[in-house]
């Protein structure tokens, strides 16, 4: 039996993996896959694949591009999901602000550093024209420390993902003034090239169990009530956000991921890019 420690985020996109450990799919394949939920999200994740407290990542594409630039020793081996990831932008409900040009220098709520929460709030940034460098943050871990900051204005906005932000939205704890969608297909897989080296035929069989799954994930029967159940979600809204997601079977087109550095480079994100061959 291969051993192999995976981390995600707990958020709906990777439902496909629960449903593949449940029914024992990586098992039958001698694979023990152990899976960790981490709601800090990319940055933490980029910590776990440096250290190796994890093999595996689900993680955002510019986070993990960003990370192994900057010498995180992992390879992306596919595209997850290959739709835009739909960044709801907010504000405490009850403050001030009202448009996007209110919120120009002011502070962001980040989960940490090198987290999508904050690469997007640069896209964002350079989306309204702003002084990126400009920008300050708040660290804040997950989404309830953005609650938190929020409420208590020790930060003003913050930028996650539009459908698992709704509920508070709904709620009336935060107030949604747009969204910003990535410029680039959102999750991929990343694994550590040590792990690359050294488990090639178990990282390929994984890869086959999680593509036949999220081929025909739309198709399972009753799948928008597991998902509205499970994250806490209106059915109407996990259904709309099921026409807007789209999971990937494919590598990463390397003309894209050329794309993506260059347009991490323009945000000041990485200071310059690497050979692709480097990246997959």
């Amino acid at each position: 039996m291969t051993s192999l420690k995976i981390v995600g985020v707990p958020e709906h996109f990777n439902l496909p993996w629960h449903i593949c450990l449940e029914q024992g799919e990586f098992k039958k394949e001698n694979i023990d896959l152990q899976w960790t939920d981490v709601p800090e999200g990319t940055g933490k994740m980029c910590q776990m694949l440096r250290d190796g407290s994890a093999d595996i990542a689900v993680i955002l594409t510019e986070g993990i591009l960003k990370d192994i630039v900057n010498g995180n020793p992992s390879k992306i081996v596919q595209v997850y999901v290959k739709s835009s990831l739909i960044w709801g932008i907010h504000v405490a409900a009850q403050s001030n602000y009202q448009t996007l040009a209110d919120l120009e220098n002011t502070k962001v709520a980040i989960s940490r550093l090198g987290s999508g929460s904050q690469l997007m709030a640069y896209v964002n940034a350079k989306n309204q024209g702003w002084n990126t460098n400009e920008l300050q943050f708040e660290i804040v871990n997950t989404i309830d420390g953005a609650v938190t900051a929020l409420t208590e204005g020790t930060a003003n906005y913050f930028m996650w993902e539009h459908f698992m932000t709704k509920p508070l939205v709904d709620n009336g704890i935060f107030r949604r003034l747009a969204d910003c969608p990535t410029p680039w297909p959102c999750f991929v897989i990343a694994v550590r090239e040590e792990v690359l080296a050294t488990q090639p035929e178990a990282i390929a069989t994984l890869l086959d169990i999680i593509n036949a799954k999220t081929r025909d994930f739309k198709a399972i029967p009753n799948i928008s009530d597991r998902l509205s159940t499970t994250y806490h979600q209106k059915i109407e809204d996990i259904n709309e956000w099921l026409t807007l997601t789209e999971w990937s079977q494919e590598k990463i087109d390397l003309d894209l991921l050329e794309r993506i550095q260059r347009q991490l480079v323009e945000l000041h994100i990485i200071d310059s890019t690497l050979p692709v061959e480097q990246l997959v």
